[in-house]
């Protein structure tokens, strides 16, 4: 996933805001230190919303020119999998009772900043009747 930002300078300051995630910012004295702390300011944001039940807005394709960045794999994983769950009208409760486990570890999975193993996720996804597939590509 990779979310479209858009960098303003202003007093000294650099300033990041995301177009499709409306509400967050963050910042940094260059650009490069205002987009080293541009994920976790998305991440953060996103862990409100998994913890709110809402929706994750989905990036828009970035015009030609636009900065982006790109979120870390397991975040993608993550994410996708809360937004499997609340597709299917799954809870944290049921997808615990499906795997036969505890529900903080249902609780980890979702959460952002706990190092899940992918095997977990799979199993997960399975659990939803869904597959996660991993792909490499050439860095741009």
């Amino acid at each position: 996933m990779r979310y479209r930002v858009t960098l303003e300078r202003e007093k000294g300051l650099v300033n990041v805001y995301f177009p499709d995630v409306p509400g967050v910012q963050t910042f940094g004295d260059d650009e490069q230190e205002a987009l080293g702390r541009a994920v976790d300011a998305l991440e953060s944001m996103f862990m409100v919303l998994i913890q709110d039940r809402e929706n994750i807005p989905r990036p828009r394709a970035p015009k030609r020119g636009e900065k982006t960045i790109t979120l870390p794999a397991l975040t993608v994983a993550k994410l996708e999998l809360y937004q499997a769950m609340r597709a299917a009208g799954v809870g944290k409760a049921e997808l615990a009772r499906r795997l036969n486990c505890h529900l903080p570890q249902i609780d980890r999975l979702l959460d952002l900043a706990h190092a899940s193993r992918l095997d977990q996720l799979e199993q997960a996804f399975a659990a939803l009747g869904k597959r996660l597939e991993v792909a490499i590509q050439d860095a741009a």
